[in-house]
């Protein structure tokens, strides 16, 4: 089984039972995204991919910020000459960023994103690839990719899948900044709380929730709602049916119907 590292450079891990806090660690740049931060996170949920001991993970920004975006220094530095016939290397690292999005959107994990301060560019979009999002009234919102000049290429698909390509439009085209109420509106926030004491009691409500789920069961049931809207409906049914097979055919599925026969929690609840 594959081990998490001792110690990162930008990302602070807490392991408590099935439970991993992830917290983005950049508070003097508000978490800005760099080469060192993605690739952190990259290796965090390529780990997660095979931990079945691990059943949700919590997103969340140190010093009170989710993620502010890019780095822009970083990004004003990573100009790199493109040779004829090759595809051009920017193209190749704003790509890199996308595949990790996907790392997060599939991982067999429940994800939890805590939200306060910004969740701006690259931060909207990793907020939009979580499960269930806490987001504070006065958390600070925004697609501002185009209000700078460039693109929101990697993150506008996972916002479109979230939200509808219309508001997508909307958010991109107008580089707009908004507030939580208006996040919960379009169906970014799950849910909208008024201030941090009140987001750290709401992620405790919502991880109990979570802790009554078995983790085969969620990880399978994500892996069915991922294919709706791009495979056609017979062959998501099919996928379906088969993983209601596995699922039936578990332990876990042994232990809740006992469980429930027995009129007691199944033991994934207190793991």
């Amino acid at each position: 089984m594959s081990e998490f590292a001792s110690k990162y450079e930008t990302l602070l891990l807490r392991r408590e039972r099935s439970r991993l806090y992830v917290t983005l660690n950049r508070p003097e740049v508000k978490n800005a995204l760099n080469p060192t931060l993605i690739g952190e996170l990259r290796a965090v949920f390529g780990i997660l991919r095979d931990r079945r001991d691990i059943k949700v993970v919590i997103l969340r920004g140190a010093g009170g910020t989710f993620c502010a975006g890019a780095d822009l220094k970083n990004m004003e530095q990573s100009i790199t000459e493109r040779r004829p016939g090759e595809r051009d290397p920017i193209a190749l690292n704003n790509r890199e960023y996308g595949t990790f999005l996907e790392m997060v959107n599939t991982t067999p994990q429940v994800v939890v994103a805590a939200v306060e301060g910004y969740a701006i560019a690259g931060g909207f979009g990793l907020l939009c690839v979580s499960d269930v999002a806490i987001c504070t009234e006065d958390a600070g919102f925004a697609m501002s990719e185009t209000a700078i000049g460039i693109v929101p290429a990697q993150i506008a698909p996972f916002v479109a899948a979230r939200i509808g390509v219309p508001q997508t439009r909307h958010l991109a085209l107008t580089a707009a900044r908004f507030k939580g109420p208006e996040a919960q509106r379009l169906g970014i926030a799950h849910h909208l709380v008024k201030d941090s004491a009140a987001l750290d009691a709401k992620l405790e409500e919502i991880l109990k929730q979570i802790d009554r789920c078995a983790p085969l069961a969620n990880a399978l049931t994500k892996a069915v709602v991922m294919k709706v809207g791009s495979e056609p409906l017979s062959s998501v049914l099919d996928f379906a049916a088969d993983r209601f097979a596995e699922a039936r055919r578990s332990p876990e599925a042994a232990e809740g119907l006992r469980a429930f026969a027995e009129k007691r929690q199944p033991k994934w609840v207190t793991e």
